[in-house]
């Protein structure tokens, strides 16, 4: 355990020490250890992988961005401590890919308080979207548009007999509200509805009565190694049904940690498919400056942190020759029909949702998301 730290704390020291030389300073709290701490490393390397390529061509306006990381272990205190440092005292311009909504949402204040946008937080809360949170400027789609596009595709394919596994938290809470509206268009009720602690979850103890309901098809409502553990003990008891999981769990590493589990699972995503390079310019933007650097694949959500950092780095260069908190903030509010490379990005001071794209995917035989 002792290693993993020291090299975190390490990490944060060396970004510090570079960030004191740099023009723009972005602040990041998101989960480099702990149950999701695959999915924030990949997302976060698809944000990098665009703020290099910034970065190497002089940056914006002549500086430099400078995006300084801290670990907040996907703990909802230490994310609102990382962030007031990151405000506070290191006087970041704008945050940046937060990861969780009551983690995103224990940061909100903090940016009220001092002015400051966060762009692209790795969530699609309702909460961090309707009221308009005035500070919060969404990237990706909200979670009830992924959950309920997947009903529709599981209705449509003749399965009605949906079970839903949730954490019992305000993310998980959520995406049950969108599922249930989901399953009510659909004309159909959940045969099994249940919680888990987020913290402590024991899919042992539940498992069993999910395969005795004899449910086609089962909602799995969690992340990283939650959704792992959870399919595994489905499958222990003897569940042969569809599993189908959020976005965010979209990562390369994910896939390989769920083994002999992952083929034929339903996986949401909140972007184009990342091999469509004839459709979508982000998609062939992505992938060439990742083939520069040696990177082999481009996941769904390296696409996403890469999506989001374009959406940032346009605010900063909208933001005046000196980008401010309250010059980003005025930028992203009069950002419309930004094409980040097929798809359009809008705001306003009365909606900072982002986009409103849906698809599915499937995990395939070889390890690889399939469409």
């Amino acid at each position: 355990m002792k290693k993993p730290n020291f090299w975190l704390a390490a990490l944060a020291v060396a970004a510090f020490s570079h960030a004191s030389h740099a023009d723009i300073l972005i602040g990041q709290t998101a989960s480099f250890s702990g149950p999701t701490a695959a999915l924030v490393k990949e997302t976060t390397d698809g944000a990098r992988l665009y703020l290099d390529a910034v970065n190497a061509k002089g940056g914006v306006s002549g500086q430099k961005i400078a995006l300084i990381s801290l670990d907040d272990k996907f703990d909802p205190k230490l994310a609102a401590d990382n962030a007031r440092t990151l405000i506070e005292d290191k006087n970041v311009a704008a945050m940046f890919l937060s990861f969780g909504t009551p983690h995103t949402e224990a940061i909100v204040p903090l940016l009220d308080k001092n002015g400051v946008a966060l762009v692209g937080p790795i969530s699609g809360a309702t909460v961090l979207r309707q009221p308009v949170k005035p500070h919060v400027f969404n990237v990706r789609t909200s979670y009830q548009r992924e959950i309920q596009k997947a009903i529709k595709h599981l209705s449509l394919m003749g399965v009605s007999r949906i079970g839903i596994v949730y954490s019992d938290d305000s993310f998980g809470a959520d995406v049950l509200a969108g599922a249930q509206k989901g399953l009510t268009a659909a004309k159909l009720t959940p045969v099994m509805l249940e919680k888990f602690d987020r913290s402590k979850p024991d899919f042992a103890a539940m498992a069993p009565q999910f395969s005795k309901s004899g449910a086609q098809a089962v909602i799995l409502i969690a992340a990283g190694q939650a959704v792992v553990d959870g399919v595994k003990a489905l499958r222990t008891a003897g569940s042969k049904a569809q599993v189908v999981i959020l976005s965010f769990n979209a990562s390369a590493s994910f896939i390989k940690s769920l083994g002999d589990n992952g083929p034929g699972m339903i996986v949401t995503q909140v972007l184009p498919y990342e091999h469509s390079i004839r459709h979508y310019p982000l998609v062939t933007e992505a992938q060439e400056l990742a083939k520069a650097k040696g990177i082999g694949e481009v996941s769904p959500v390296m696409l996403e942190g890469f999506a989001s950092a374009k959406v940032l780095v346009e605010s900063l260069r909208r933001a005046g020759a000196k980008p401010s908190r309250a010059s980003i903030q005025a930028a992203l509010e009069g950002m419309q029909k930004f094409d980040i490379g097929g798809l359009e990005v809008s705001y306003s001071p009365d909606d900072h949702s982002g986009l409103d794209f849906a698809d599915l995917s499937i995990i395939g035989k070889d390890g690889k998301f399939k469409r």
